[in-house]
């Protein structure tokens, strides 16, 4: 059975999403197990169950929030959530920014990357609080959600937040810094620290802010992601990977006269990763290769997005709202258009499946990538996805 099967046993366990059954459905494949061992991303109060629990998480613009479980169809609305200003996720974790700060938001849905294999687990969802500052923020998340840290950058009041992500399964909101900081500035989290580019330069700093090691030139800093191989930030020199924080920041020039890409996206957990090269089409970065490839296309880009499969694909959106599939530096695949507003429009990869966003229709497309840019399924969510993630990745 698939992940995308459609489920009809309703069973009321502990661990459920959401009270009530339509939000408490497991399918058979899907029945919590004792729980993990210390160290398998298990929490007090999780079920694990045996295939990712994905779900669609959307906001529409006065903060009315649901989730679309994509295993069962099942959806599940959340209150008390403030009308955002954008969405960030970690695959657990949603991180919306409003006019009050960023508004934390525990999905309950969240999968265990151990390497060599996973866990998945569910837990009820929860409102977990507002880390206060005044914006726009940036959210850099890392690579596990119930480990290492979360860093918040807030643009008007001039601060970087390192969140402890192990505080946020607990359900509580603990910074371990908050420092002022002049833009241009990246924050991201490393291990239980951070990476501050600034000043011209790069700084590894512990939970507390304080600095560990500066060096690597860096100007003009924008944009990070986390990869399998390491850190990833954006300067006008071309991008600086840091492996770990015990490791040296090393630079991964731009070809000399290239437009250093100033945002990345990729398939999480993944070691490639892409970003748009205006008026060219678009430019891969091997973290683990340490080397760029710059791929042409005719169309006007505004998202790309690399899943780092087998076949090499790669996702994009087009101005005119069409969706457009890559296999290495060969287009092979477009669709109609599908969203309103391709430059605000979302689209996020799975291992299977690409999501879009149309706010103006109220839904959000399932593309399969893989078999030449099908439509597999136009998903009604629970609130209009004016913002939406995928959880549970």
């Amino acid at each position: 059975m698939t992940r995308r099967s459609t489920f009809a046993v309703c069973l009321l366990v502990v661990g459920a999403l959401f009270t009530g059954c339509s939000s408490a459905t497991l399918s058979a494949t899907t029945s919590p197990t004792a729980a993990a061992p210390t160290g398998h991303g298990a929490i007090a109060g999780a079920a694990e169950v045996a295939e990712p629990p994905l779900q669609l998480f959307t906001v529409d613009a006065d903060g009315a929030t649901g989730v679309l479980d994509l295993l069962d169809g099942t959806t599940a609305r959340i209150d008390g959530v403030a009308a955002p200003e954008a969405v960030a996720t970690d695959g657990r974790y949603v991180f919306i920014s409003t006019t009050q700060g960023v508004q934390v938001v525990d999905s309950g849905v969240w999968t265990w990357d151990h390497g060599d294999h996973f866990h998945y687990y569910r837990a009820p969802s929860r409102v977990i609080g507002v880390v206060a500052g005044s914006g726009p923020a940036t959210i850099a998340t890392g690579p596990l959600s119930t480990a290492g840290s979360t860093s918040i950058v807030f643009s008007g009041s001039g601060e970087a937040v390192l969140l402890d992500n192990a505080s946020l399964a607990r359900g509580e909101i603990r910074e371990t810094f908050r420092i002022d900081v002049a833009a241009p500035v990246v924050a991201a989290p490393l291990g239980d620290g951070a990476v501050l580019a600034r000043a011209g330069r790069v700084e590894i700093v512990d939970s507390a802010g304080e600095t560990m090691t500066a060096d690597t030139a860096c100007t003009t800093p924008s944009g990070s992601i986390a990869t399998r191989a390491g850190l990833v930030i954006g300067c006008a020199e071309g991008a600086v990977v840091i492996a770990s924080a015990a490791a040296a920041p090393e630079l991964v020039p731009i070809p000399a006269g290239a437009l250093a890409p100033t945002a990345f996206d990729g398939r999480k957990g993944r070691p490639t990763v892409a970003a748009i090269a205006p008026g060219i089409g678009f430019w891969l970065l091997d973290a683990r290769a340490r080397s760029w490839e710059l791929v042409s296309s005719a169309a006007d880009l505004t998202r790309v997005v690399a899943v780092d499969d087998a076949e090499g694909h790669v996702v994009a959106v087009d101005a005119e709202g069409r969706v457009r599939v890559f296999r290495g530096t060969a287009e092979i695949a477009v669709t109609e258009p599908l969203t309103a507003d391709p430059t605000g429009a979302s689209i996020v990869v799975d291992g299977q499946r690409a999501y879009l966003n149309d706010a103006a229709s109220g839904v959000v497309h399932e593309i399969d990538y893989a078999d030449n840019a099908r439509v597999a399924r136009t998903l009604k969510t629970p609130t209009t996805p004016a913002f939406f993630a995928e959880v549970g990745r």
